[in-house]
């Protein structure tokens, strides 16, 4: 029986997100697969959806709305998988109980304002040009571990080599073994 992976977007939900079915086609054989869409998520609705739109609506109440929402509809520990918001969102949910076997963050934007780590297997990734990613001085004070990728920036996560090796993380954590893409 295939493992649960929830996996969350980035700020811009299904609307500029072809890059994900990339990772859908590399794990969807191994985890049976729920996707949420972070707008949707966090009830965010712009009428004009520009970065800065949308990051202040997150910014003033999506993001706890979403925190909460993940709350309410997962309740069994899986392994979680998200990108840029998607990835504040999760550790947010995991700092506020949700149960999880591990999560795999990449990009997670906001991250740098937490105090504290949640207790879970965690991967946090990040590029080394990305200009939202946390100080190691941050790293050091929360006991967090962070992968930097050298020469990417903040949406590393849809590059394809990026993809490949976060999917391979992932399947060698269900499948206790090395895996070749």
């Amino acid at each position: 029986m295939a493992e649960k992976l929830v996996v969350l977007s980035d700020m811009w939900g299904v609307k500029k997100g072809l890059w994900i079915t990339s990772y859908f086609g590399y794990l969807q054989q191994y985890f049976n697969i729920v996707f949420y869409d972070c707008q949707q998520l966090g009830n965010v609705d712009v009428r004009v959806s520009t970065e800065d739109n949308i990051h202040k609506a997150f910014v003033e109440g999506g993001m706890d709305t979403a925190v909460a929402h993940l709350l309410k509809k997962e309740a069994e520990a899986c392994h979680y998988l998200a990108f840029s918001t998607g990835g504040t969102i999760a550790y947010k949910a995991a700092l506020k109980g949700l149960p999880m076997k591990s999560l795999t963050a990449v990009s997670p934007t906001r991250v740098r304002f937490e105090e504290r780590k949640p207790n879970v297997a965690m991967r946090l990734i990040f590029g080394e040009c990305d200009e939202f990613k946390p100080k190691m001085d941050w790293a050091s004070k929360v006991g967090a571990k962070m992968e930097i990728v050298p020469g990417f920036g903040h949406e590393l996560y849809s590059d394809e080599k990026i993809i490949s090796e976060v999917c391979l993380g992932l399947l060698q954590k269900v499948t206790n073994k090395a895996v070749e893409l």
